[in-house]
């Protein structure tokens, strides 16, 4: 099944001043989201941010806000994003079937988000380098139920590559300056 992205929309969860810091490789972290979000204002994918409980979490990290000025911004505290009804309607409206997610924390709101738009018939695509947990245990098992869940594990290289599609465009250099 190739991900398309006319059919496509992205989702970032809850990086946050606060929690972002605590992170497992919070400095890839950063550094992956940011390419992943400058890819996807390249190809033109919509994207959904959340930020969980913004008052004790702090807002989205400095050097993701400027990238993501252009997209809403969903406060939620719930875990899992299906449970803010904001945020349901905001997906709605994208009319995407293909739901491609990043952010933290990967064992709690990423996994709850995941397993919850797959029961509602999204096709989930999480961005492996582009999640994280204070703990890599938490990570690596959690993405590991994802995908016996049903959800697609990819990186965010492979993935932008994917929506591209086609070398020689202007689409592609972008992308490919991005990733080097």
């Amino acid at each position: 099944m190739r991900i398309q992205r006319e059919n496509t929309a992205g989702l970032i969860i809850d990086i946050q001043e606060r929690l972002f810091p605590h992170m497992h490789e919070h400095e890839a972290l950063a550094r992956n989201n940011s390419i992943l979000v400058e890819g996807l204002k390249v190809l033109g994918v919509p994207v959904l941010v959340t930020q969980q409980y913004t008052k004790g979490l702090g807002p989205t990290i400095p050097g993701m806000q400027a990238l993501i000025d252009d997209f809403p911004v969903i406060e939620k505290t719930a875990f899992s994003c299906c449970d803010e009804p904001e945020f349901i309607k905001a997906l709605t409206e994208t009319h995407k079937q293909f739901i491609l997610i990043a952010g933290i924390e990967s064992h709690v709101c990423v996994l709850q988000t995941v397993i919850d738009l797959m029961e509602r018939g999204y096709t989930t695509i999480v961005v492996e380098d582009c999640i994280s947990s204070r703990k890599p245990d938490d990570k690596s098992i959690s993405v590991r139920r994802m995908r016996r869940e049903g959800a697609i594990i990819t990186t965010y290289e492979s993935l932008l590559f994917e929506l591209c599609r086609f070398s020689g465009t202007d689409e592609f250099k972008a992308i490919s300056r991005l990733v080097k």
